[in-house]
């Protein structure tokens, strides 16, 4: 026996350059989060016994990693602003939870931010989740979020715009929809 191709051997499907350069890509960021993840989770107070123990799943297993926005510069901007200090709350829809593929946020859970390259930029905690009405929704909260003038006017008027291009195909928004306010706080920048 020889160490030769054969043609039988070969695949006939031709490699798809973009999906390759996608899953290099994904690596690369699925890389970088757990490198983040090391480096931060000592900022959680996620380290114990190891030395005993051996490593285990929460200390091991990085927490969700996800961005703000629905394009990339929303992203940047948006982290940029949290790690200035400016923005400490964000809000989503209750109804997007209800197809329960994702678990609404609640205090303790940490996530990790990602900038719009899906570069890790920092690691939160969750510290205080309420679901009210929209129309409820108070200057304080507005103020949190950290966005443009920090005003409750601009706060509805960005939101309502955002949620009826995201999500105008499955929610209704008016004054009753409920609106998940969620504070968190910085543990682990990374600048």
């Amino acid at each position: 026996m020889t160490d030769e191709t054969r043609p039988e051997d070969l695949t006939s499907e031709p490699s798809d350059p973009v999906a390759d350069a996608d899953a290099v890509d994904d690596i690369g960021r699925a890389t970088a989060v757990l490198e983040f993840w090391e480096a931060a989770r000592g900022s959680a107070g996620v380290l114990g016994m190891e030395v005993v123990t051996g490593m285990g799943v929460t200390a091991s297993v990085p927490p969700p990693a996800w961005s703000f926005g629905d394009n990339p510069a929303l992203a940047t901007e948006l982290v940029e602003l949290v790690l200035a200090g400016t923005k400490t709350a964000t809000s989503s829809l209750a109804a997007e939870y209800d197809d329960a593929t994702e678990p609404m946020p609640k205090e303790g859970d940490l996530s990790i931010l990602l900038d719009g390259g899906g570069a890790p930029r920092a690691l939160i905690r969750t510290t205080e989740v309420e679901v009210v009405p929209f129309g409820e929704v108070d200057e304080d909260f507005a103020a949190a979020e950290g966005e443009d003038d920090r005003t409750l006017a601009s706060w509805r008027a960005e939101h309502e715009k955002f949620w009826n291009r995201t999500l105008s195909d499955r929610i209704q928004l008016g004054p009753d929809t409920g609106v998940v306010c969620e504070r968190f706080e910085v543990l682990h920048p990374l600048a």
